[in-house]
């Protein structure tokens, strides 16, 4: 049985007349006759019953009429999710952030996947530094990421997609906690808390500037994730730098200062080089172009 059999079965079952059947199916009737003959023979039962006045559907026709429909819309979707799965509008991404991009870029680009490609599904991996990303992209566990540069590994790719500052975490009852401003002259002698990753590229930068000002800083405790390096500040075992975006996650205990010569981090969206699936193309492309810096793009209830 071929597909155009149920097709053109499914044309004369809906109107019951083999002329309009035809001309809905841009065939001559000769040619539509034969066919519904051939697939009775096929199938060697009478799916019709014929009269000079009428066409009309036996048991056997009525049942296929059912079947036929269930199986064409099975079929047209079928076709309708390969074409999407190849020009990139479906499908699933898996998606790495590190640290606080969860809460400063991943709101705008659930969003925007909601808009533009409605047919893409997101499983999102979040506290996730840079060298863990890049194995995950390696290994295929990862589609794309969310990362601080530089990379860890061959063929990975990055493009930039904005930078931020680093600011200062210190305890709620802490001597700075009441400064609007703080420089990192000011942290000589205070215990820091780090990320316990030594690959991490907020504590390199942090380190640069110290040095820049003449010290290095006293690694007192460290810390996974930024979720943690915010619990151990608000438990007064040190102070945190930490990026900007960590005002997205208010912490009880915690008070939040700008530090203005301890420098930036980059943050850049990353892919493995052999990866050219049509819908991470498509995501790519649209994150590339969200504008992370303005405060609506970005903003939600949370923030």
């Amino acid at each position: 049985m071929e597909l155009r059999h149920l097709r053109y079965f499914a044309a004369v079952a809906d109107t019951c007349h083999f002329g309009q059947a035809a001309a809905r199916l841009h065939i001559a009737q000769p040619a539509l006759s034969y066919a519904i003959r051939q697939l009775e023979t096929e199938l060697d039962v009478t799916l019709f019953t014929r009269t000079t006045r009428q066409v009309s559907l036996t048991p056997a026709g009525e049942y296929l009429r059912d079947e036929a429909e269930r199986i064409l819309v099975s079929v047209d979707n079928a076709v309708h999710g390969v074409r999407r799965l190849a020009d990139g509008r479906s499908g699933l991404i898996r998606l790495g952030l590190t640290g606080t991009a969860a809460f400063s870029h991943l709101p705008a680009i659930a969003r925007m996947l909601g808009r533009e490609l409605p047919g893409a599904a997101l499983e999102i991996r979040t506290d996730m530094l840079t060298p863990e990303q890049c194995a995950a992209l390696r290994d295929g566990a990862l589609d794309l990421g969310i990362l601080r540069p530089p990379v860890v590994g061959d063929h990975i790719e990055v493009l930039s997609i904005g930078a931020e500052p680093l600011v200062l975490a210190v305890p709620v009852e802490h001597r700075l906690a009441t400064e609007p401003v703080v420089s990192l002259g000011d942290l000589r002698t205070e215990p820091f808390i780090m990320y316990s990753n030594r690959d991490s590229a907020v504590t390199a930068t942090l380190l640069r500037s110290c040095h820049a000002a003449g010290f290095t800083p006293h690694r007192e405790h460290e810390a996974p994730g930024t979720a943690v390096l915010l619990a151990l500040v608000a438990a007064g075992l040190g102070v945190g730098v930490v990026p900007a975006s960590v005002r997205s996650l208010p912490v009880d205990g915690v008070v939040i200062r700008d530090l203005p010569d301890a420098g930036e981090v980059e943050l850049a969206l990353a892919w493995h080089a052999g990866n050219r699936h049509p819908l991470v193309d498509a995501v790519r492309q649209r994150v590339a172009a969200l504008d992370f810096t303005d405060p609506a793009a970005v903003s939600t209830g949370a923030l």
